[in-house]
């Protein structure tokens, strides 16, 4: 059974109170560089896989974030732009902070067998059409997690399935945000412990915090082509945290980047939303459309968005450095009520209030049914045509909600005249860009 919060918590004022004991009969002879010791040692206890330190020292990060919204690649987070200021300068948020400590903790899910579906042969075949190795055989003569090789092929046989939905790894268990900030709270206790009280505040995902910044700079991964952090012993499926302090801790060495030529990210990614390197145009990425994005999908992205109905995974599956990718030992990031095999048709027939008791304390959640139904039917859209899609689909023809209504008669259309091949949806989605920007798509081929 998943560890609930209340005993998360419970844990960590309980190692607390015993590393006060410890504190009181045991002086600090080590100075920071042992305080650092025990932090990272206290970290891994806490699931964290890796802890780094670093100033707040941003750099040009700020001048880049400014420089990436002007070029409206946020598209409708108007939060990214409003607290500019605040992602610039962590002071703002923590007054005298020095130090962040940065963290990693791992989140890949095992693959249940239900989930493996078509087995290996259909996972290569699914890898082979992005022109990429396939995640398994990646994973092989690496000395990663045998678990996470399984995991990733079980991904590329969800996606090869097109009668099958994808939710992206990290929505497959319950929200990840009060599971960190709850052991990043405890870890944050056990220094107090030692240090004494400290001003301080916890963080994940939740904040105006420049989060792969930090990170590379306290050298615990480098930030990937695909903007994402990468580590060289644990990949890219991991969630990070910070606690930004008044603790003055001497920083480590930051990270140097690994990915060379390699841009197999860039490559696979369906709508190419990776504009260049280290560049994410939000307004393609997959994630963002079915997540961030309140309205109607573009017409153009909807066939290349497949049946990924909640974020996508395809940069990572790709990006080689996932052969040493690990497993979570967290079972709260387990997939629950089958998401990682479940069938389009299925998750479409959810009403409402069975979509609130099957996403209550999931990620998934946030986006409301109405965007769940949505992004379903965009899905249904690009399914080889069946009686069963076609009798789901005029289920929800007349559905209350617009949005639905109609992308619910995107899909009967597509339906009704076979889905069309991605080389032609490509062309209309560059079409697409190009016009509406009034400047040359930079990725005219994969």
């Amino acid at each position: 059974m998943a560890r609930s919060l209340r005993a998360t918590r419970a844990a960590a004022a309980a190692e607390a109170r015993r590393d006060a004991a410890e504190a009181a009969t045991e002086p600090d002879a080590d100075g920071a560089d042992g305080l650092k010791a025990r932090i990272r040692a206290w970290a891994v206890e806490a699931g964290f896989s890796a802890a780094g330190f670093a100033t707040l020292d941003l750099g040009d990060a700020p001048q880049r974030l400014r420089d990436w919204l002007a070029a409206g690649h946020h598209g409708e987070m108007d939060y990214l732009a409003r607290h500019v200021d605040l992602r610039a300068d962590p002071r703002r948020l923590v007054p005298g902070a020095l130090s962040v400590i940065s963290v990693r903790m791992p989140y890949l899910p095992a693959a249940e067998s239900a989930a493996i579906g078509g087995g290996p042969a259909q996972a290569d075949d699914a890898a082979a059409d992005h022109g990429v190795a396939p995640a398994g055989e990646m994973a092989a003569p690496g000395p990663g997690d045998a678990r996470a090789a399984a995991s990733q092929r079980a991904a590329w046989a969800t996606l090869a399935d097109p009668a099958r939905a994808y939710v992206a790894r990290y929505a497959l268990g319950r929200d990840y945000h009060k599971l960190v900030r709850a052991r990043l709270e405890g870890l944050a206790r056990r220094i107090e412990a030692v240090a004494g009280p400290l001003g301080r505040r916890v963080f994940c995902d939740s904040a105006p915090v420049l989060e792969v910044e930090f990170a590379s700079r306290a050298g615990i991964g480098w930030r990937g082509k695909h903007t994402l952090l990468l580590s060289r012993d644990e990949g890219s499926w991991f969630f990070l945290g910070e606690i930004i302090t008044t603790l003055d801790l001497p920083a480590d060495a930051p990270a140097s980047p690994h990915c060379g030529s390699c841009t197999a990210c860039i490559d696979v990614c369906p709508t190419r939303a990776i504009v260049a390197p280290y560049t994410l145009d939000a307004r393609r990425c997959i994630s963002y459309l079915t997540i961030e994005h309140a309205g109607p999908i573009p017409e153009p992205l909807r066939p290349l968005m497949g049946n990924r109905i909640y974020g996508c995974d395809d940069c990572q599956l790709a990006c080689p450095w996932n052969r040493y990718a690990r497993i979570s030992a967290e079972p709260d990031f387990a997939a629950r009520h089958r998401l990682d095999s479940a069938n389009l048709v299925e998750l479409f027939g959810w009403d409402e209030a069975t979509f609130l008791e099957r996403t209550a304390g999931s990620a998934i959640r946030r986006i409301g049914h109405a965007r769940w139904l949505r992004n379903i039917a965009v899905a249904l859209g690009n399914a080889p045509p069946s009686p069963a899609s076609r009798a789901a689909l005029l289920a929800r023809a007349n559905h209350a909600d617009a949005l639905v209504r109609e992308h619910v008669a995107w899909a009967l259309r597509r339906q009704a005249a076979g889905v069309d091949k991605k080389m032609a949806a490509t062309g209309a989605a560059d079409q697409h860009f190009t016009e509406e920007s009034g400047t040359p798509n930079r990725l005219q081929s994969r």
